[in-house]
């Protein structure tokens, strides 16, 4: 192209033509002040809206925006137990809230909201007004904001009381009226408002108001939740009755005068009542799963987050659903047993002040309400003391009932101090009552004494139910997971698996006889003992395990070898321990979570397993974001994993391989186990045969005695708990683990495997079963053990391969040749022998000894 043939404007003969044509106007005064004020108010305009609007969100971000939801919890089998939330919402879509809800929340709040570009002027005008009035004669402007200013408002989080707030809100009022359509800032405003409660958004207040999803509302129902918005807690359905229902008829006749509803329908649900339920009454699952739930929680804010502005995926605001591993029946029975043992071996001690106290004037029954004390049992309440007079007391509950606590249902005497516990009773403070009769109550207390119950899934690892103290509420410190105590004889099955691995047998003899070590200079001679301080002598490891024998449990230890004994610990996860033989009888410190799971492996057959309590985690929108078992991971394969593969290329099913490892020889953890069931039958923990189904344990009880243990379970499933002072100290000279813990355990046994099949502890390949004498650990021929009498001497035992004791064709023929054999070789070096010493009194068993019961050995 030619550039010289472009023909160039004539910029200056326009510029002439313009000036001839309108100069004459720019000769006037009043025209050049005009134009230099209104340029002024335009630069001012634009620096304002360009200094107000900095660092509001841009139209993409308004469109990718995503409220905070709560996080929700189910259990194992899928169904909801809990929620995180300090907003409680359901977001729903625009096309689920039924036209009658959004034309009650349109009609009170914005009935233009359809033709309006964001704001409402002539509101807008009003507002500036009254504004400008109240500035003189004080007091609060009234606001003028449309639907869309309030979803900006949200967005902002600013409820400053300023001029500056209302620009940024329209400005950004007016970017979302740019971004999203009229139906999607309205989805927004219908799931972001607050409606007291703690509920935002519609679904939330229709739950916490009604106990109704937003598609079951009536009418009046839907008008009263439409009057919220403006000030929830002027409209509560209880404090101020009639002033929520003045304002709903208002909401009422604004429909009728849009054309909403008919006058008919007006004049109806203006003559229906409020029919609010209490506060609380809609909350199904809020109390389910205490220490366990806060377990997932603090597990959770570790991975992802505690609010939003840690990430999409935060706890408090990414709307996570997450699959626990908790099984609800057994998390009730955990807590309520637990509780059970805390409250019958604290009841006796006298009552116990919870240190806590109110104002009882105005609105104490709110301040009661968030009072961090929970009460443990259903049937215990919190209550604080309003008056005393005479032999009565009255008392408030937080719903803001009250009652009458006699004198005589307060006698118990004031712990540390004495005198009945009426007389110490004040106005103000809070304390826990049971109900009695209608309007009856008597005082309760919480126990001092803590304690903490876990139950795992033997070949996962999952566990299905944890209780860390008596009430997660005022105590969040999980005993289960936290409390390092010294678990006393219930670590002696470590000592006995890693004997088991090194040589020894069930059958093999350990005298129970004192036993002292030398431990230098510095720290002189150890002497160990027995609990009762009294010795059986020669017997099979089996007994020992079965009553607990200290002194053979050092023997097994010192024969075995420390060094392979703390390193089984460290291996079980149990702890790290340094060498010395007073840690064989449990002196070293650990969780009932890290026992629980040692004994796991052991009825693993020694495989290795770990204590979980999330299975998996999805995203707001049902995407997998973390498993516990990274099947995927492991799985993972050229094509993008085995987890996402495209169709079905015709193979078998890819099975994940085992993550786990054999930490155990598994014929010696089973001979653990298998020993561990004569505890159960004929041992420390009796009191558990009558449960009639496969079992194994071990009791514990350590010196003080500050602790006591109970850790068992059966093929399935091993439960373990301990009860102790979280500051350690005597819990007197009857606690026993057989006494205390092992009952706990029972309890939660009655309720947790009543419908689990009894199924038996399976032997790994190679294990012999063997006819032994269970006193003797003799091998038996011509008697049949019997399960008549858990007590019969003839017994199956578990051996290893070729460590099951010699057939013997008569009895005492090899202690006969044994005998020849050493007078032989005592005879070659010592021509003069020595005169043999008294043979020692075989010590007494209650008279269970094969040969009064017939057999050969």
């Amino acid at each position: 192209m030619n550039v010289s043939a472009v023909q160039i404007p004539d910029f200056v003969a326009l510029n002439e033509r313009i000036r001839q044509r309108y100069g004459h106007w720019f000769e006037r005064k009043w025209v050049r002040v005009m134009i230099y004020v209104a340029a002024a108010g335009l630069a001012l305009f634009a620096v304002v809206w360009t200094a107000f609007s900095w660092g509001l969100p841009s139209n993409d971000k308004l469109l990718s925006y995503q409220l905070p939801l709560p996080t929700n919890v189910r259990g194992y089998d899928g169904n909801p137990v809990q929620t995180f939330a300090r907003e409680r919402r359901v977001e729903l879509a625009y096309d689920e809230y039924p036209p009658l809800v959004v034309q009650a929340f349109v009609s009170a709040e914005d009935k233009t909201f359809f033709s309006h570009g964001g704001i409402d002027y002539p509101g807008l005008v009003g507002a500036v007004f009254d504004y400008s009035r109240k500035s003189v004669t004080g007091g609060r402007a009234r606001g003028g904001s449309t639907i869309t200013q309030q979803v900006a408002k949200g967005l902002l989080q600013d409820d400053s009381y300023a001029i500056s707030r209302k620009i940024r809100e329209a400005i950004l009022a007016f970017r979302l009226e740019e971004a999203l359509s009229k139906e999607q800032i309205l989805e927004l405003y219908l799931n972001s408002i607050f409606l007291g409660r703690n509920a935002y958004g519609v679904q939330a207040a229709s739950r916490a108001y009604f106990d109704k999803d937003v598609d079951e509302l009536t009418l009046p129902e839907a008008a009263y939740l439409a009057v919220l918005p403006k000030a929830p807690s002027n409209y509560d359905p209880l404090r101020a009755t009639a002033k929520a229902l003045a304002r709903r008829n208002y909401v009422l006749r604004e429909m009728a005068n849009n054309g909403y509803i008919t006058a008919a329908q007006r004049d109806q649900a203006t003559a229906a009542p409020l029919g609010t339920i209490r506060y609380g009454a809609s909350t199904k699952f809020r109390d389910q799963g205490g220490y366990f739930m806060e377990e997932v929680r603090r597990d959770l804010m570790k991975r992802f987050g505690e609010n939003p502005d840690a990430g999409p995926n935060s706890v408090y605001g990414g709307g996570l659903w997450v699959r626990s591993s908790m099984n609800p029946v057994m998390q009730d029975a955990a807590a309520e047993a637990l509780r059970e043992g805390l409250a019958q071996f604290d009841g006796g001690r006298g009552w116990r002040d919870t240190g806590l106290t109110i104002p009882v004037d105005g609105d104490w029954a709110n301040r009661l309400r968030i009072a961090a004390l929970g009460t443990g049992f259903k049937d215990w309440k919190k209550a604080v003391v309003l008056s005393k007079a005479g032999n009565e007391a009255q008392i408030g509950f937080p719903d803001g009932k009250t009652g009458v606590l006699p004198a005589s249902a307060a006698v118990q005497p004031k712990r540390g101090v004495g005198g009945a516990a009426f007389g110490f009773l004040k106005p103000g403070m809070i304390i826990i009552v049971k109900q009695l009769g209608t309007n009856s109550y008597a005082l309760r207390s919480i126990p001092e004494i803590g304690g903490g119950f876990v139950a795992e899934e033997v070949n996962t690892g999952r566990v299905l139910a944890m209780q860390g103290g008596f009430d997660v509420i005022g105590s969040s410190y999980n005993r289960t997971t936290q409390a390092l105590r010294q678990p006393g004889s219930a670590f002696k099955p470590v000592v006995y698996v890693t004997a088991l691995e090194n040589g020894l047998t069930p059958a093999t003899i350990l005298v129970d006889e004192p036993f002292c070590v030398w431990q230098g200079a510095s720290l002189g001679n150890k002497c160990f003992k027995n609990f009762d301080g009294k010795y059986s002598g020669p017997k099979t490891m089996r007994w020992g395990v079965e009553q607990s024998r200290n002194l053979m449990t050092i023997r097994a230890a010192s024969q075995t070898g420390m060094d392979k004994v703390v390193a089984t610990a460290k291996e079980l996860g149990v702890g790290d321990y340094p060498n010395y033989l007073s840690i064989a009888l449990g002196a070293g410190e650990t969780t009932v979570q890290r026992l629980t799971n040692a004994y796991a492996i052991l009825a693993n057959h020694g495989r290795s397993v770990a204590p979980t309590l999330i299975d998996f985690v999805q995203d707001r929108a049902g995407k997998v974001i973390y498993r516990t078992d990274n099947r995927c991971q492991v799985m993972r394969a050229d094509n993008g994993g085995a987890c996402n593969a495209a169709d079905w290329d015709g193979k078998a099913m890819p099975r994940p391989p085992s993550r786990s490892k054999q930490l155990l020889d598994p014929q010696a953890a089973y001979q653990m186990v298998h020993i561990m069931e004569g505890v159960i039958e004929r041992g420390t923990a009796v009191v558990l045969r009558d449960l009639d189904r496969p079992l194994f344990g071990k009791t514990g009880t350590t010196s003080g005695p500050t602790n006591v243990w109970f850790v068992g379970g059966t093929p399935e499933v091993v439960a373990g708990v301990y009860m102790g002072y979280d500051q350690p100290r005597s819990m007197g000279g009857y606690a026993q683990g057989g006494r205390i813990a092992a009952p706990i355990f029972k309890q939660f046994a009655q309720v947790a495997f009543k419908d689990m099949p009894k199924i038996p502890f399976v032997a790994p390949p190679g294990i012999r079963m063997v006819r032994i004498d269970r006193v003797t650990g003799k091998r038996v021929f011509g008697s049949f053990p019997t399960t008549v009498d858990p007590k019969s001497s003839v017994i199956w035992e578990a051996f290893q391969p070729e460590t099951e004791p010699r057939r013997s064709f008569r009895q005492g023929v090899e202690e006969e040749l044994d005998a020849a054999a050493k007078t032989a070789t005592v005879a070659t070096a010592k021509p003069k022998r020595a005169p043999s010493a008294p043979k020692p009194q075989q010590p007494a068993d209650s008279g269970e000894f094969l040969q009064k019961q017939g057999g050969i050995y």
